[in-house]
């Protein structure tokens, strides 16, 4: 076979072979990301455990041995026992729970208030645009962090009374019902949104001048069905990659505010409640700090190994290196 006749082939090969969409180039670059890969396998079997903790804990979460109290690691209890001769492990397989609902519910509401916040004041501009993003900044303006204490004392103070009679009385009865996690809900929710809505503006305005969004408009496609059939499908990626990273920040703040007395309510199990339990016996009695710190600070690794994989997966300027 002539050089020619390979060369036509080969033409004709490529041509006949099926064009590689965006997401499976981001697929298999993700897959090259071994990091990335083995805390993605970690996360869900991470989710499996929570989901099925109450068939693979050993005990209860709430119980209480007394004569067991501070019980070494042994054959009874593989990682100890506390200070009211509760079982670490079981708790700490519980605490799953919490952790990882508060980090998909925050990053759900973000990702969903943020989005739509966003695409509005990057696709229409002019006006909206100003107002919307000036209200961001006053929003950034607040320290987030006090701002949640005191959003949760708030809350807690509005729990405690009872509010019975009242229209937050089924809130703060769904709020006992989940151990005090509605409300970290909320006041997590309460800001971290701003930082999606600024990432998803800017998305936007880059890409609402391209020629795809030219063509629909003048088609006569209503501004709905761009903002959400075109514009949404291009800026979800990078968005979804943002929130993946900010999780280990909702978890680390689920547990400080646990650790202070302002997150989930006894019993129920959380990373940050075992460690306030723990480090008061940290000389004698170490075994019930580290599973749980331990845990925490695996969890938010694998968090920021995946958003890592991610990122580099849905970011264009460094497909063409791999």
């Amino acid at each position: 076979m002539t050089v020619t006749a390979r060369q036509e082939k080969s033409a004709t090969f490529d041509l006949a072979r099926k064009p590689r969409s965006p997401m499976t180039d981001a697929w298999n670059m993700l897959l090259k990301n071994k990091f990335a890969v083995g805390s993605g396998i970690f996360l869900i079997l991470l989710v499996l455990l929570a989901i099925f903790a109450p068939l693979v804990a050993p005990e209860g979460i709430d119980d209480q041995k007394l004569p067991d109290n501070y019980m070494s690691p042994g054959s009874q209890y593989l990682m100890g026992a506390d200070q009211f001769g509760r079982d670490v492990l079981s708790r700490v397989i519980f605490g799953t729970r919490v952790s990882l609902s508060v980090a998909f519910a925050a990053s759900l509401v973000s990702l969903i208030i943020g989005l739509v916040y966003g695409l509005i004041a990057g696709y229409f501009g002019g006006r909206v645009d100003s107002v919307m993003m000036r209200i961001v900044d006053i929003l950034y303006g607040f320290p987030f962090l006090i701002f949640v204490i005191l959003l949760q004392v708030y809350f807690k103070a509005v729990a405690n009374k009872g509010g019975a009679g009242t229209i937050a009385a089924p809130i703060i009865a769904l709020d006992r019902k989940i151990g005090g996690m509605l409300f970290i809900f909320l006041a997590l929710g309460a800001l971290n949104w701003i930082g999606m809505a600024r990432l998803a503006r800017g998305q936007v305005l880059s890409y609402k001048e391209m020629e795809f969004v030219g063509a629909a408009r003048s088609i006569g496609a209503s501004n709905m069905r761009i903002i959400f059939r075109h514009l949404l499908p291009n800026i979800l990626g990078p968005c979804i990659v943002y929130e993946t990273m900010a999780i280990p920040g909702y978890i680390f703040t689920e547990a400080f505010l646990s650790f202070i007395g302002l997150g989930v309510n006894a019993p129920t199990p959380s990373w940050g409640i075992m460690v306030n339990n723990g480090y008061r016996a940290l000389r004698s009695h170490p075994h019930v700090l580290w599973p749980p710190a331990i845990a925490l600070v695996i969890t938010t690794l694998a968090f920021n190994f995946l958003g890592d994989g991610l990122r580099d997966a849905f970011d264009p300027r460094l497909k063409g290196t791999s």
